[in-house]
């Protein structure tokens, strides 16, 4: 994926890119496919990912990306040829997992949005978060996790294949 940075984004910045529903997007209704709106969400997380310095991180060590979690709400559809905006931002971490927020926007409605949980991995398992963030040179951070973030990740812990 060629992509040049706009500007240098910190790790709790937003990431906005301009969409429009096209051909591949759509299912028989003409509008965006539910399971593509995730798959458009990559891509929100791949350009916060490039402009934050991470995916340097990432490739320098050898390490990758993984979601280990979603939630998703729809709220509004977004038909074929409409144009929208997607919204990508880190809200949180803890010791091994950073929470993107994630939204697809149109004339500031919200259509779609979604919790998505996501873990640097290498061939060893998961990376821990501060040993990512000391290599992207934010030392000394503290985790942050907002309480909403917290209530959906302990009651992910809850379900019953866990």
């Amino acid at each position: 994926m060629k992509h040049r940075p706009k500007k240098k984004l910190d790790i709790g910045d937003k990431s906005v890119l301009n969409m429009r529903v096209g051909i591949p997007d759509i299912d028989p209704f003409m509008e965006l496919n539910n399971g593509r709106h995730l798959t458009i969400m990559d891509f929100g997380r791949y350009d916060l990912a490039i402009q934050s310095g991470l995916m340097k991180v990432i490739k320098k060590n050898k390490w990758g990306l993984a979601v280990a979690g979603a939630s998703v709400r729809y709220r509004h559809r977004l038909k074929y040829r409409m144009k929208y905006e997607l919204h990508s931002q880190v809200v949180g971490y803890d010791e091994k997992w950073f929470y993107f927020h994630q939204k697809t926007v149109r004339d500031g409605k919200i259509h779609s949005a979604a919790l998505i949980r996501t873990a640097v991995t290498s061939k060893d398992g998961i990376v821990r978060s501060n040993k990512v963030l000391d290599a992207m040179g934010y030392d000394n951070i503290k985790y942050s996790v907002p309480d909403w973030v917290k209530a959906w990740a302990e009651s992910d812990e809850m379900r019953p294949w866990h």
